[in-house]
């Protein structure tokens, strides 16, 4: 199947030389919620704006739905939404103007049963003639988000869309999202906190210091990249680690109470049940055993403060 993004050899170099984007190869996939995770000053927000066409790539071609950004710039237009970092809206118009304004700009025919229920679903729809200005910064949010869809777009950006926004107000924008993604709307979005790319994402893809680092499918990187931790609670303390058990990764803990065993699912050399079958021998009684997987933010921290030993070439 097509992707619904294809990006290649992407760059952007300014005139002062800076190199914000290295070549960058990607492609996303029709429906899916694509999670693009880096630290401040990676290249997320500058990848983001030349994929919608407000800002232009030193090299490299993209296309959504197979229409050039370039060649095809109205066609591709009406294709997206963006929900930038940034309040961008005006703060002497109604909630209701405005939707209704950013829905005749890309000329769609009106349609305020479509409007209402978008309004409805973010919970804007008391608010609808409130001005802007006496909203609170996470309904501003809100209505960032319902003028993007106002034009019903495929394909949904949301550059750090829950920024500033509680939790309730969070947790109803997934809501959302994933009712969005139901309907065939494919969502790229950027963000910090990473338990929601953990909860929402179907794919991660990391980027640092303007190259993408990795794509993965969520599952798999945790699988591949996650260290797993097992600890034995002991019904006698150890005083140190057995000679038998030097060749395991282990420490010990609690005042000899715990054995803790940290290893990679991914390395087939290593695994919980020859370890196990070894404390069986040496006769070391337990009580209970616990495992724990790293979370996605340990995972990313791990990747973006090491050399680049991944690459996003394997999985595209």
């Amino acid at each position: 199947m097509q992707p619904i993004i294809d990006i290649t050899g992407i760059r952007k170099t300014y005139a002062s030389g800076l190199e914000a984007l290295q070549p960058i190869d990607l492609s996303i996939q029709r429906g899916e919620i694509f999670a693009l995770l880096g630290p401040n000053g990676a290249g997320k927000t500058t990848l983001i704006s030349i994929i919608c066409g407000i800002a232009n790539p030193s090299a490299g071609r993209i296309s959504i739905d197979g229409l050039d950004i370039v060649r095809d710039y109205r066609q591709v237009r009406q294709r997206i939404g963006l929900v930038p970092q940034e309040l961008a809206v005006s703060m002497f118009e109604s909630v209701w103007d405005t939707v209704r304004f950013s829905r005749s700009l890309f000329g769609c025919k009106p349609n305020d049963d479509y409007l209402s229920n978008l309004l409805k679903d973010l919970s804007l729809w008391d608010k609808k003639d409130s001005h802007i200005m006496a909203l609170s910064g996470g309904m501003k949010r809100r209505v960032l988000i319902a003028k993007a869809l106002a034009h019903e777009p495929s394909v949904l950006f949301l550059d750090e869309p829950t920024a500033g926004v509680d939790v309730e107000l969070r947790r109803d924008m997934w809501s959302m999202i994933r009712k969005l993604r139901h309907n065939g709307v494919t969502v790229i979005l950027t963000t910090h906190y990473i338990e929601e790319a953990e909860d929402m994402a179907d794919r991660i893809g990391v980027i640092n210091k303007g190259k993408i680092v990795l794509v993965e499918e969520k599952h798999a990187l945790m699988q591949k990249l996650g260290q797993k931790t097992m600890t034995l609670h002991l019904n006698a303390p150890l005083p140190e680690i057995p000679a038998a058990l030097q060749e395991y990764n282990l420490q010990l803990s609690e005042q000899g109470r715990a054995l803790i065993y940290q290893y990679n699912s991914a390395d087939r050399k290593e695994g919980v049940a020859p370890l196990l079958a070894k404390v069986g021998e040496l006769n070391i009684d337990y009580h209970d055993l616990s495992t724990k997987q790293s979370s996605l933010e340990e995972i990313f921290v791990s990747l973006v403060h090491q050399p680049d030993t991944h690459n996003a070439e394997a999985t595209p």
